[in-house]
């Protein structure tokens, strides 16, 4: 396992509060991609933050801003995200913390992931699990 980060999400100020915190913790930006930067379709959401990682001391946060037709709400907009570089392993993992909970998004591949997939756990907690695909790797994906 590659380790676990919390993930916000946010309805379309994910740059401002990520640059906010970033600014009161003394940290960096790591990466960032837009929607419209992405194989996804994103018409009308092209300038959004699909993805984004600051680092603080030694700590990342990652983020992005939730499509319109997916918001966020407050309260419920922080996941905990695991990196995971083997597809088995995040497929085993995302079945033992989905029992008894409730899948928002099945483990599957996608364009940037061998694996990844969103569920709400059982005691309400929201996860993401994420098998990235080496960066020469990553392509569109038939849906």
């Amino acid at each position: 396992m590659l380790g676990i980060k919390p993930y916000l999400s946010f309805n379309g100020n994910c740059e401002e509060a990520m640059s906010h915190y970033m600014e009161a913790l003394g940290g960096e930006t790591m990466f960032i991609q837009r929607y419209g930067e992405s194989p996804m379709p994103s018409e009308g959401i092209e300038n959004l933050v699909m993805h984004m990682t600051i680092k603080a001391g030694d700590s990342l946060i990652m983020a992005s801003d939730c499509p319109p037709n997916m918001p966020s709400e407050p309260g419920t907009n922080t996941s905990l995200a695991i990196g995971i570089d083997d597809a088995e392993e995040a497929e085993r993992i995302f079945a033992k913390l989905s029992v008894g909970g409730t899948v928002t998004m099945p483990i599957q591949e996608t364009f940037w992931a061998k694996r990844f997939g969103m569920m709400i756990d059982r005691y309400g907690i929201n996860w993401m699990v994420n098998c990235e695909k080496p960066h020469g790797e990553m392509a569109d994906v038939a849906d």
